[in-house]
C-alpha cells in the first residue's frame, strides 16, 4: 500500500521550480550593458525573492526519500537502477541536446568537419551550455549514498529515545540547532576561506574545491532536514505555523540585508555571486523562506483554491520543466538580445519568465503523453486501463483495503517512486 500524498510537498516543489525559472531570467537579462539602474535594483530585488528554489528541491529530495523508506531498507542495486532510470538518463538525453543545439547554430560546427565530442563528454561532468545541469549531477550524489544516509539517520533516530533530561521533539530541535551552526561554519568556509585553500592546493584537490559547488556536502543540510519533515509530519507542520511570524520577521531582515550587500559590492555591473547558495548570509534567508512558504502551505491545505490545484500541477511537471526551461530561455534571448531594451529590462524579464514557465511546463506535459516519457523527464506515461478491468480493479479494492483513502495513490514522478 503506497503512503498517503502530503501535498503540500508537491505544492512546495512547484513553487521552487518557478523560482529557479525566475532566476535564470534575471541572470539573462541584468548583465546586459545597456541596462539602467532601476531595473537592475528591482530585478535584484526580486532575485532575492527566489533563493529558496534549488535547496528546496534537495530538502524536498530527502523528504521525499526518508519518507519511502522510514521502515523499510531498500534493494540498493534495484533502487540505483530506478533511480539511474528516472534522473540521470534523462541528464543525460538533455545535456546532448543542450549541446547539440547550442552548437547547431554555430558557423565553426558545420566548418570543422568532426564534430568534437570530447566537449560532450565534458559537459556530462562539468555542464556548461545546459548551465542548470550541475544539480541533477549534485543531487544524484545524494540517490547514490543513501543508504549511508538512512542508516545514520535511523541511528540519531533510535538514540534520541535514550535521551532522559529532555523529550525526543526537543532533542531534535537542539539537533537541527546545531547542525544548522555547524552548516554556517561551512558556508563561511566556503565563502570566506575556501578560494584562498584553491590556489594553495595541489591537484586534484584544488580542482575539488573549486567545483565544490557540485559536491553533495554542500547541500547536505537541506537533505538531513527533509530526513527530520519525513519522519514527523505532523509535529513538522504544527512546528512551522508556529514558527511562521518569526521566519517572516527573519526573511524580512535578511532580505534587505542581502540587497544592501550586493549593491554594496557590485561595481557599474551587478554582481549575483555575492548571493550565492554558499554563504552564511544567503543560507539564513534560504532557511526562513523555506519554512516561511512551508507554514503559509500547511494554513492553506484545508482549502482547494485554483491557485493550490496550479501549483500541484507545476510541481508535478516540475523536473521535466527544470530540464528545459533553459532551452526556452535559449530561444527567447536568440530573439531580444539582438534588440536595444534600454528602460525595458524589468518588464521584459518578467514576459521572459512566464513564456518561459509556460513553455517548459507545457512541453514537460506533452512529453509525458508520449512513450520513454520516463527517459525524457522522469515520468512515467500513464497506460489507458480498458473499463472493464478498471471495474474489477475496484471491486477488488474495496474488499482488501475499504480504508484507503484516495489520496494515497502515488504522484509517479522521480521523486516520489
Amino acid at each position: 500500500m503506497n503512503k498517503p500524498r502530503i501535498m503540500e510537498w508537491t505544492q512546495l516543489r512547484g513553487l521552487a521550480f518557478l523560482a529557479i525559472v525566475m532566476q535564470h531570467n534575471i541572470a539573462e537579462y541584468i548583465y546586459r550593458p545597456d541596462i539602467q539602474q532601476p531595473d537592475s535594483i528591482m530585478l535584484i530585488m526580486i532575485y532575492h525573492l527566489t533563493r529558496f528554489g534549488t535547496p528546496t528541491f534537495v530538502f524536498l529530495s530527502g523528504v521525499l526519500l526518508f519518507y519511502h523508506h522510514s521502515h523499510t531498507k531498500p534493494d540498493y542495486p534495484r533502487f540505483i537502477r530506478k533511480r539511474f532510470g528516472d534522473i540521470y538518463v534523462p541528464f543525460v538525453v538533455w545535456t546532448f541536446i543542450y549541446w547539440l543545439s547550442v552548437r547547431i547554430f554555430t558557423p565553426e560546427f558545420w566548418l570543422s568537419g568532426t564534430p568534437d565530442f570530447r566537449s560532450l563528454v565534458r559537459e556530462l561532468f562539468l555542464p556548461q551550455t545546459g548551465y542548470h545541469l550541475w544539480f541533477v549531477i549534485m543531487v544524484f550524489q545524494f540517490y547514490i549514498l543513501f543508504p549511508l544516509f538512512l542508516t545514520g539517520a535511523k541511528f540519531i533516530q533510535r538514540s534520541i529515545g535514550k535521551f532522559s533530561r529532555i523529550n525526543p521533539t526537543q532533542s531534535v530541535i537542539v539537533l537541527i540547532v546545531t547542525a544548522s551552526a555547524l552548516y554556517t561554519l561551512l558556508m563561511k568556509w566556503s565563502y570566506y576561506d575556501m578560494g584562498g585553500w584553491t590556489t594553495a592546493l595541489t591537484q586534484p584537490w584544488s580542482s575539488l574545491l573549486e567545483y565544490r559547488s557540485y559536491s553533495w556536502i554542500m547541500y547536505s543540510f537541506y537533505f538531513l532536514l527533509g530526513a527530520v519533515c519525513a519522519w514527523s509530519v505532523d509535529s513538522w507542520r504544527s512546528w512551522t505555523t508556529r514558527v511562521l511570524p518569526w521566519m517572516i520577521c527573519m526573511f524580512v531582515g535578511m532580505y534587505i540585508w542581502l540587497g544592501y550587500d550586493v549593491l554594496r559590492g557590485s561595481g557599474d555591473v551587478v554582481n549575483l555571486n555575492i548571493s550565492t547558495y554558499l554563504k552564511p548570509t544567503t543560507f539564513l534567508i534560504i532557511m526562513a523562506q523555506l519554512f516561511m512558504f512551508y507554514g503559509l502551505l500547511v494554513l492553506l491545505r484545508d482549502k482547494d483554491r485554483p491557485f493550490q490545484r496550479l501549483l500541484a500541477w507545476i510541481g508535478r511537471y516540475s523536473f521535466g520543466g527544470y530540464l528545459v526551461h533553459a532551452l526556452v530561455i535559449y530561444g527567447i534571448a536568440y530573439v531580444t538580445r539582438p534588440l536595444q531594451i534600454s528602460g525595458w529590462h524589468l518588464p521584459i524579464t518578467l514576459l521572459s519568465f512566464v513564456v518561459t514557465a509556460a513553455l517548459s511546463l507545457a512541453i514537460s506535459w506533452g512529453l509525458s503523453k508520449l512513450p520513454g516519457s520516463r527517459f525524457t523527464i522522469g515520468l512515467y506515461r500513464k497506460k489507458r486501463i480498458h473499463p472493464g478491468l478498471q471495474e474489477s480493479a475496484v471491486a477488488l479494492g474495496k474488499r482488501s483495503s475499504p480504508e484507503l483513502h484516495p489520496s494515497a495513490r502515488s504522484n509517479r514522478s522521480p521523486e516520489t517512486s
